[in-house]
């Protein structure tokens, strides 16, 4: 599993545990490059590929659906989805 805690960091603040809508997650990921902590990279391609990058480069895909975050990584072919709260700001 892929963290995306750095998504938050591209929203604007918000009070509480607010849910981001579905529009926000697409807006705060698409064509964006996520650096985390660890010093692992994540680019977020507008066609639904993203590539994350430590010490050998992963592709993926990823997606919004409904209010939720998707992601799927090879060999895998099952998506799994998030919920991303703006808690924390």
């Amino acid at each position: 599993m892929r963290a995306i805690i750095a998504v938050l960091l591209l929203m604007p603040v918000q009070t509480g545990a607010e849910t981001l809508t579905g529009a926000q997650i697409a807006e705060a990921l698409t064509a964006r490059v996520l650096q985390y902590d660890d010093g692992a990279r994540q680019e977020f391609k507008e066609d639904g590929r993203t590539l994350y990058e430590t010490d050998k480069p992963e592709w993926g895909h990823w997606r919004v659906q409904g209010e939720q975050y998707c992601s799927q990584w090879p060999p895998s072919d099952r998506w799994t989805c998030y919920g991303i709260t703006g808690d924390g700001l």
